[in-house]
């Protein structure tokens, strides 16, 4: 399951902003979007399976960039969706809708 995060809950569970360390109990995927965004949309249903095939491997969570905004601007997210790979302090970034195929690559090498 994707879970939705604010600025609050992605300082406890991604990196804290104080100590800029990675807080994460797994690694994780952070996927920027908006809800009229259509590519965005589209890659809603590939990471939820994905979410349930890779359950306590890692952890999936979407952020609205509409409404927390604080977050986008932190990050500079000039596009959507964007996704963030953490594994520790520096994400791997990427940008646009992907396969299902690259993103279970991505998985493979970046977090796992």
């Amino acid at each position: 399951m994707i879970e939705n995060l604010n600025l609050e809950a992605f300082n406890e569970k991604i990196i804290d902003f104080e100590t800029n360390t990675f807080q994460g109990e797994l690694p994780c995927i952070v996927k920027y979007s908006a809800s009229w965004c259509s590519p965005c949309r589209a890659l809603t249903p590939i990471l939820e399976k994905l979410s349930e095939e890779y359950n306590s491997k890692i952890n999936i969570y979407e952020i609205d960039v509409e409404e927390e905004i604080e977050l986008s601007s932190k990050f500079n997210i000039r596009s959507i969706p964007t996704m963030m790979f953490y594994k520790n302090n520096e994400p791997k970034i990427i940008s646009g809708l992907i396969s299902e195929f690259k993103l279970k690559e991505l998985i493979e090498e970046s977090l796992l």
